[in-house]
């Protein structure tokens, strides 16, 4: 079998793989893209990131409609059901596929479609649809194969009432009821959505409060305005097992309790995308949840190997994950980075209303016996939420209160993963160029959300004395 030769390998198509791709194509590599789908855009564009985004952006326009008074006399003629909200991210799929596609050709990245095996540490076997394979080889290579959802071997994915964070996304109908056992990031995100399509949902929480990493006062808030919108949230909650029924599936947990809904979501962690990867041929081996150890410039324990986004580990964004894959770029195609990954990446929770974070939160300051104070804004006393009408909800800064600089920034509500940027661009800045000050001083446009932070510094300036 003749082999190929290219300068570096890149097997995954998402955020992770095309950010490696494109670095090094810009540096004059020959380059090779591997993707196993028939599409370009991994689990992000398909599966994952847009098509979850786009249906939740959906449900907001569909509770805007409902809520404006001037549609009043319309509103019962529209029934939307969650096949029809599908349906509208299906153009913005088709789209992202389409640009990625002009990307990976304007650069001259070489893509090929098959599944990819590794033979040794240097060559790669595709095994494409059509049966052929073929044997490629390179200097590096780098793994962004992503994630799926972990599914535990004694729960039945194959019943049409079981689905995970991939196949709700082909639900042809709107279940009445819904449990969702697991209360992390993609839970608490489907638990916003569905009930605002009136859905009954149970959220099942391992855990004793809903998304622990985030600030206190944000996650009370999300827990909050879950349950006004009738989530019934378990938390400290573990399954003993999933039973499948003709009418239903019932979720028995280890406390005893039995929860029976219409459909059951499973949405407790992902495992990363390893198996049948060939990685014993390299030596190379996975943890138990499919994911490569890899040290700060993402390299495996194979010197000329990377592994970036999801299949190497939290964060598992696709933000992050898109960056990871330039880093590494510059790693292999300069032999160092001209740049450094931040460490304070900013977080965002597509639920309704938004979360985002960046930087400490007020348990994490107090830990560390920082002396903060904390400053406030609520949009219902902001112009620009009041005349869309997405008054619920707060920007919350916290400073250094002898420095002043900004320690972290945490919003909740409409747009709140557009509004923390502004804080992000202040918070990097070196120095005393990181000073809440600087929104106290600074003038923006009104009306608009961007006015929260200069209310928020206001408020916190004058908490001190």
């Amino acid at each position: 079998m003749a082999v190929r030769t290219f300068d570096s390998i890149v097997i995954g198509t998402g955020p992770a793989g095309e950010g490696a791709a494109m670095k090094l194509a810009k540096a004059n590599q020959r380059v090779a893209v591997i993707e196993a789908y028939d599409k370009v855009g991994g689990g992000c564009t398909h599966w994952g990131t847009i098509p979850s985004k786009a249906l939740r952006h959906s449900i907001q326009m569909l509770a805007d409609y409902r809520r404006n008074p001037l549609f009043q006399h319309t509103r019962d003629q529209v029934e939307v059901e969650f096949p029809d909200l599908l349906r509208a991210a299906d153009s913005v799929i088709d789209h992202q596929v389409r640009t990625r596609y002009r990307y990976y050709q304007r650069n001259r990245v070489e893509l090929l479609f098959g599944h990819a095996r590794f033979v040794d540490p240097h060559r790669v076997q595709v095994q494409r649809p059509d049966g052929v394979a073929e044997l490629i080889e390179a200097k590096h290579l780098v793994i962004a194969t992503g994630s799926r959802p972990y599914h535990p071997p004694d729960v039945d994915f194959s019943h049409p009432r079981i689905h995970d964070s991939d196949s709700i996304l082909k639900l042809a109908h709107t279940p009445r009821s819904l449990t969702i056992y697991g209360a992390g990031v993609i839970g608490c995100e489907y638990a916003s959505i569905m009930a605002c399509l009136d859905v009954k949902v149970n959220l099942v929480d391992t855990r004793d409060r809903l998304l622990s990493f985030l600030d206190n006062e944000i996650t009370d808030a999300l827990s909050y305005h879950l349950r006004e919108q009738g989530v019934v949230i378990r938390h400290n909650e573990s399954y003993e097992r999933v039973e499948p029924r003709d009418d239903g599936v019932v979720l028995h947990s280890d406390s005893g309790k039995k929860l029976k809904t219409d459909a059951l979501l499973w949405a407790n962690g992902r495992s990363g995308n390893t198996e049948d990867l060939g990685l014993e041929a390299i030596g190379l081996e996975p943890n138990k949840r499919g994911q490569i150890e890899v040290d700060n410039s993402y390299r495996t324990e194979i010197d000329h190997i990377f592994a970036v986004g999801d299949v190497a580990g939290p964060p598992a964004l696709a933000s992050a994950s898109y960056d990871q894959g330039r880093f590494v770029g510059s790693v292999i195609a300069d032999g160092e980075c001209d740049w450094s990954l931040i460490d304070e990446f900013p977080t965002g929770i597509y639920t309704v209303p938004e979360i985002s974070s960046v930087g400490r939160t007020e348990r994490e300051l107090t830990a560390e016996k920082v002396p903060y104070e904390v400053a406030q804004a609520h949009f219902k006393s902001i112009a620009r939420a009041q005349i869309t009408g997405h008054t619920v909800g707060m920007l919350k800064l916290l400073f250094h209160s002898e420095t002043k600089a900004i320690l972290g920034i945490h919003c909740f509500g409409e747009q709140a993963s557009e509004i923390v940027h502004i804080g992000q661009a202040i918070m990097s800045q070196p120095g005393s160029a990181n000073s809440i000050e600087y929104f106290a001083e600074t003038t923006f446009n009104y009306p608009t959300m961007a006015e929260a932070y200069r209310v928020a510094a206001l408020n916190g300036l004058n908490r001190l004395f």
